[in-house]
């Protein structure tokens, strides 16, 4: 439901349709066409001030990746400022090798709370498995 509310409130400010809302360390991520992405955010970010000012949340809005072959970006858009070294899709599985142990313990986060968020959004987007080296 609260997934709901927050798609609607997403398309009256926007005034863009979208079906996917994601949530991602403490945020809330809209994801829309590449060629609305400018449109949803609106002049001078004032849609994404709006949203955010709403529902006392980081607001982010992303382009949805047309395939598997967008993986790579779709995921290092969602995780950043954290970066990492190599993502490799083999089989059913999607494999994300962090490099430092900085990096490993932020892509997880407390409890790994952020670790069960990816592997949520992997599963949603890309049917497959998530797993951090």
């Amino acid at each position: 439901m609260q997934d709901m509310r927050y798609l609607n409130l997403f398309s009256k400010i926007a005034r863009v349709d979208t079906r996917y809302c994601i949530k991602y360390n403490d945020a809330v991520i809209f994801c829309v066409p590449k060629n609305l992405v400018m449109r949803a955010m609106g002049r001078d970010g004032e849609n994404l001030r709006r949203i955010s000012e709403t529902l006392g949340k980081k607001i982010r809005i992303i382009p949805t990746p047309r395939g598997i072959f967008d993986a790579k970006g779709f995921i290092q858009t969602i995780v950043k400022p954290v970066t990492f070294k190599d993502l490799e899709v083999k089989g059913d599985e999607i494999i994300l090798t962090a490099g430092n142990m900085q990096n490993k313990a932020n892509l997880m986060g407390r409890g790994k709370k952020r670790l069960l968020e990816m592997e949520k959004i992997v599963k949603d987007f890309f049917g497959k498995d998530f797993r951090i080296n």
